[in-house]
C-alpha cells in the first residue's frame, strides 16, 4: 500500500450515529466501482494496518476482512477521503479470481435497470466471496 494515515488525518473522517462511513471501492487500474462498503474506525485503522480492505458487516455485526475465506483479497493501493470526510474511496488491486461480489461477479454493479427481474449474472455465484 503507498498510503498511510497520520492521526491527525483519520480524526476528519465523519462517521454516522452508528459509527459507519461508506467506502466505494474502486479497482486501482481499471477503474471499475466494485463495490460499497462500510467501515468503522477499527475496520479503517486494520485497512491500513493489514494493506488489505477490511470492513464492518452491518448484517453479521462483525469485522471482516476481503477475502478472508474465499481467497478473492482488496490489496489497498490508496484510501481517499471526500471534501466533507464523510465518504471514502478504497483504490484496491483485486487478488485471487479477482472477484469482488458474493454473487460470484467481478463487481457488485453487474445488473442495469431495464435488464429484466431475471436478469442473472455471468457465471454461477461463489459460495462466499468473503
Amino acid at each position: 500500500m503507498t498510503t498511510a494515515a497520520t492521526p491527525e488525518e483519520l480524526a476528519l473522517v465523519r462517521f454516522d450515529a452508528a459509527g459507519l462511513v461508506p467506502a466505494v471501492v474502486q479497482d486501482a487500474h481499471s477503474l471499475d466501482v466494485l463495490m460499497v462498503a462500510y467501515m468503522n474506525a477499527e475496520s479503517l485503522a486494520l485497512t491500513f494496518d493489514k494493506g488489505l480492505a477490511t470492513f464492518w458487516s452491518r448484517s453479521r455485526e462483525e469485522l471482516w476482512t476481503k477475502g478472508e475465506t474465499s481467497g478473492n483479497a482488496l490489496a489497498v493501493v490508496d484510501v481517499r477521503y471526500d471534501c466533507d470526510a464523510d465518504c471514502l474511496l478504497v483504490l484496491v488491486e483485486p487478488r485471487g479470481d479477482a472477484v469482488a461480489c458474493h454473487t460470484g461477479e467481478r463487481s457488485c454493479f453487474y445488473r442495469s435497470f431495464g435488464g429484466g427481474p431475471d436478469q442473472a449474472p455471468s457465471r454461477p455465484p461463489h459460495v462466499d466471496a468473503r
